[in-house]
């Protein structure tokens, strides 16, 4: 996949540069903060080739990429050059307090998400060695691989001022030394001797509190915040010839100290108010919370609120020492679309969904649940209850068994040694009942609601004509995936010619994810030999790209077909394409659709194999290659049965 024209085309769609305030990304999405989203063409982003859907909600407008999501974001960011700098007021687009705030809070965690994520699974690991005697505590091993861990979570202030400083649209390097002030060794030694001795520090006659910041998360955050103002106020009042020195130091003079003697201690109160209060819970319902999360995580990650949560359970990590609301109610709700689309792949009677629905169970049961809702889930519907009731029951379990976290990292099986802390094994028990409870009950609900789509498209044909519903169905697009019917006058088994002549390759050896994956669909390639492409069977042509490297069409038998010349080949912009037919045309097997100059696009550096998908192969039970190893134009390629 060309990550950087899809860039492209996504910061189109999406109003283009001048219409994004911000800009991050998490596991699986990108992250917008968009000044007018009327301006964002949604329904074309959801066509996009690589887009897995669109979502608008918590402040953020999220185009879901997957996996791939950091290669796209890439090129995208340095196409926008979003400012970091400058002041900190931001566009609200009159969004409510609750979606400012939760838009403000993914923004600055998401960002830091895989440096706690990789610490958490270090401790997970370290505990796990510990409990089975397989690392001696005392151990320089041990000892390494635990300040290794420790580091995201020691200065986790500075990896917080980064991310805060580019929400709140402030240097990021000064916001960085703020969260080494508060980190300093020197400044951790005074705390230290100033709790010994009970004399209090001072800066110029002020009193600091002798508080301690590291691993903190809402002293930093108020800090770059109040910092925030003070940096458009100091390049104000900065003597121009001089302002590139005075206006750092007014900034972190002024911010440092307020930082140190007022906001610092006020953020340490709010920290430990909501320990408090996490506490009160666990004491008197503490099955609610959890119990919340597991059921209704699967609708906050189709919003992205769910990153609002994660704060919660970092600070109830870091100032009580372990979380019991946040993190188990997910591990239920994550295990439990596992669960879900797994009990999909088990009963579905169609390959390509059975492959689906495997391998996006498998991956949401580790703990990352965006292909698993997008994909079957959310899709299928029946699915998405089973995962919110399995989600709840285990959250419910593991709240009234009141499951501690103690590293948090991704929620899902991979994670369960983070539940291993204290002096028993009593946490990591019950975490590993709640989570198989959950995935149980969610796949037998699942495996008893789910109806394989065709089923559904029948049963509501006959309703409505009275009549046969392969008769009357048609052809629906259900979730932007093409299911047929079994109505031979729609689509009908037949035999494809090849486009070009050349040697016959596999889509899996192709070196392009898209179609090795069969993302687009099923088929083969061929490597081709000469510079003319034609038409693979009688039909019509719906779509001949612009550069003239691609072609779809729609045969007389229904089969949906696209011919895509090289890999990447969309970036020389027609240069070497000549297109003999427009979209729309009526063309025989056999017909010209375009010519190449295959040397002059290898000497540019491309790559010119040519993959031939089907992509409604949903609809037929094969697609097979039935050509030898070298095949000419207009010699049988492909069956579809």
């Amino acid at each position: 996949m060309n990550y950087k024209e899809l860039a492209k085309e996504i910061l189109e769609k999406v109003g283009g540069e001048s219409n994004i305030s911000g800009l991050a990304h998490c596991a699986t999405r990108l992250r917008f903060n968009l000044k007018d989203e009327s301006r964002a063409d949604t329904e074309a982003l959801k066509k996009l080739n690589g887009v897995m859907g669109v979502v608008s909600k918590g402040g953020q407008y999220q185009v879901v990429i997957g996996s791939d999501v950091a290669s796209v974001y890439k090129p995208l960011s340095e196409m926008c050059e979003i400012s970091t700098e400058g002041g900190a007021e931001e566009d609200k687009n009159g969004k409510k307090f609750l979606e400012r705030l939760v838009d403000t809070l993914s923004g600055i965690f998401t960002p830091i998400l895989p440096a706690i994520t990789a610490a958490g699974m270090i401790k997970a690991v370290l505990a796990l060695f510990s409990a089975f005697h397989w690392l001696d505590k005392s151990g320089t091993s041990y000892q390494v691989l635990n300040f290794m861990a420790d580091a995201a979570f020691y200065f986790l202030p500075i990896l917080l001022a980064n991310s805060a400083a580019k929400k709140f649209r402030c240097n990021p390097y000064l916001a960085m030394m703020l969260g080494g002030i508060l980190l300093h060794p020197d400044f951790v030694s005074m705390v230290a001797a100033s709790k010994e001795s009970g004399e209090a520090i001072r800066l110029f006659l002020l009193p600091i509190t002798n508080a301690g910041y590291s691993s903190s998360v809402v002293p930093i955050i108020l800090i770059v915040w109040f910092m925030s103002y003070v940096e458009p106020i100091a390049d104000r009042i900065s003597p121009k010839a001089v302002k590139f020195f005075t206006k750092p130091l007014i900034t972190i003079l002024v911010t440092g100290t307020v930082g140190l003697v007022v906001i610092g201690p006020i953020g340490t109160v709010i920290s430990n108010l909501i320990g408090s209060a996490v506490n009160g819970l666990n004491h008197y319902v503490s099955w609610l919370v959890p119990a919340l999360v597991g059921a209704l995580t699967p609708l906050l990650v189709m919003t992205g609120t769910h990153y609002g949560l994660i704060p919660i359970g970092i600070n109830n990590r870091m100032t009580i020492g372990y979380d019991t609301l946040i993190y188990p109610g997910m591990l239920g709700s994550n295990v439990a679309q596992g669960g879900a689309a797994l009990a999909v792949a088990f009963k579905s009677k169609k390959s390509e969904i059975k492959q689906l629905a495997s391998s996006a169970g498998i991956t949401a049961v580790c703990g990352i649940t965006e292909p698993a809702l997008y994909g079957v889930n959310l899709r299928f519907k029946t699915p998405l209850y089973a995962s919110m009731i399995g989600g709840g029951i285990g959250g419910f379990l593991m709240g009234i068994l009141n499951v501690k976290n103690y590293s948090g990292g991704s929620p899902g099986f991979l994670t369960l040694p983070s539940y291993l802390g204290g002096d028993t094994l009593q946490s990591f028990t019950f975490a590993c009942l709640g989570a198989a409870v959950s995935v149980v009950s969610a796949f037998i609900i699942s495996y008893l609601m789910f109806r394989d789509p065709a089923d559904d498209i029948d049963a509501d044909s006959t309703a409505v004509s009275g009549t046969d519903g392969a008769e009357a169905a048609g052809k629906r697009k259900d979730a932007n995936v093409a299911v047929d019917t079994e109505d031979d006058a729609v689509r009908k088994a037949e035999v494809l010619l090849s486009p070009l002549e050349g040697e016959v390759v596999l889509l899996a050896e192709v070196n392009d994810p898209t179609f090795a994956e069969e993302i687009l669909g099923k088929g083969v390639a061929v490597r081709p030999v000469g510079g003319r492409v034609c038409a693979p069977a009688d039909g019509r042509l719906v779509s001949v790209f612009e550069t003239g490297h691609a072609f779809g069409m729609i045969t007389d038998h229904g089969a949906e077909v696209l011919v895509h010349v090289g890999l990447d080949t969309v970036n020389l912009k027609g240069k070497y394409f000549t297109v003999k037919k427009a979209a729309g045309d009526t063309v025989k097997a056999g017909d010209v659709i375009l010519e190449f100059d295959a040397d002059a696009i290898k000497a540019e550096g491309y790559d010119v194999i040519t993959p031939v998908v089907i992509s409604n192969h949903f609809g037929y039970e094969a697609v097979e290659t039935i050509a030898s190893a070298h095949v000419k134009t207009g010699e049988a390629l492909l069956e579809l049965r």
